[in-house]
């Protein structure tokens, strides 16, 4: 993506709202259409396609239309750098856990601890 930060806004951002959620969750058991996306929501079908939109937007889901359908699929490599990004925010948590465990474990009676 040409500029990560302003794209993980807008996939964190369309995340946020349980509706769209719900949407990912259902495709990652496969395509559906936006009909059969629809049905489980108390709401009309125009208010689902808007909350596609937003999907489609910050690259989560892709849809096609034949004919009269359109169908909507996961976009894998949409959520593949907010996955990435989660990992390294992650990794960077359990390194500083672990020198807070280290250094809640030291024994301070020894001098030569903490001097390397």
């Amino acid at each position: 993506m040409v500029n990560d930060g302003a794209w993980l806004d807008r996939v964190f951002q369309a995340l946020a709202d349980s509706t769209r959620r719900e949407l990912v969750e259902r495709l990652v058991r496969g395509p559906a259409a936006v009909s059969e996306l629809a049905r489980p929501f108390a709401m009309s079908l125009p208010a689902v396609m808007q909350h596609l939109q937003v999907l489609q937007d910050c690259g989560l889901v892709r849809s096609e239309k034949s004919g009269r359908v359109r169908t909507c699929r996961l976009e894998p490599a949409g959520l593949r750098l907010a996955e990435e990004w989660l990992g390294a925010q992650r990794t960077d948590w359990e390194r500083r856990l672990d020198r807070l465990g280290d250094f809640l474990t030291e024994d301070p009676s020894r001098p030569d601890q903490g001097s390397t």
